[in-house]
C-alpha cells in the first residue's frame, strides 16, 4: 500500500488503486491524508497543463517541512483525475 512518510510518521496511506501517478509523483486522495500533519501555505505555482497548485507545510512533532505537499484545487480538465488529491516532495519519502 503506497504511503508518504516524513519525520518517521506516515502522512498518507492509500490502496494502490486509489492513487494517481502523474509526472513521477504519487497523488494520494485527500481522504487518505492525515490532515493533522498539514498546515496551509501561502505558496502557489502554475503548471501549464494542470493549473494552479496550492501548497501545505508538513508539520510533525514541531518540525516544519515548508511547502512539502501540493494539490490542485481546480485542476484543468486534462488533470481532473487529481482533484482532491495531494502529492509530496522536499524529503517526504513515498513508498510504493
Amino acid at each position: 500500500m503506497p504511503k508518504a512518510i516524513w519525520n518517521d510518521r506516515v502522512i498518507a496511506e492509500a490502496p494502490a488503486g486509489e492513487i494517481h501517478r502523474v509526472e513521477g509523483n504519487v497523488y494520494f486522495p485527500l481522504s487518505a491524508v492525515k490532515r493533522e500533519y498539514l498546515r496551509p501555505s501561502d505558496t502557489h505555482t502554475r503548471c501549464p497543463w494542470k493549473g494552479i497548485a496550492s501548497y501545505y507545510d508538513v508539520v510533525v512533532d514541531g518540525r516544519v517541512n515548508d511547502d512539502a505537499a501540493w494539490y490542485y484545487p481546480e485542476p484543468s480538465s486534462m488533470a481532473a483525475r487529481i482533484k482532491d488529491h495531494v502529492a509530496f516532495w522536499h524529503g517526504v519519502k513515498v513508498e510504493e
